[in-house]
């Protein structure tokens, strides 16, 4: 699986098409959910958007295995690279 991933990231950065903003967030958070697992810290806050979305995208798969977290990160870019 984690040469799968390692693919996927490669993959990523070859779309011919730039995925929307829920998606980034979603392939972000797997990509940390994957990596490093539960999200720590506190939530970035003011003005800090970006990174309130982040966080929140990441917090959302609180307790998500990062071998299943990988997993989905690699169906997700299969899917997007079936797209076009």
């Amino acid at each position: 699986m984690q040469a799968a991933f390692e693919q996927a990231q490669k993959d990523v950065q070859g779309l011919s098409r730039k995925p929307g903003n829920d998606i980034l967030l979603k392939l972000y958070a797997l990509y940390k959910q994957g990596t490093v697992g539960d999200v720590t810290g506190d939530r970035p806050g003011g003005f800090d958007f970006v990174g309130g979305a982040k966080y929140d995208a990441w917090a959302g798969l609180r307790g998500l295995g990062q071998e299943e977290a990988r997993r989905e990160y690699v169906n997700l870019v299969e899917t997007l690279k079936t797209r076009g």
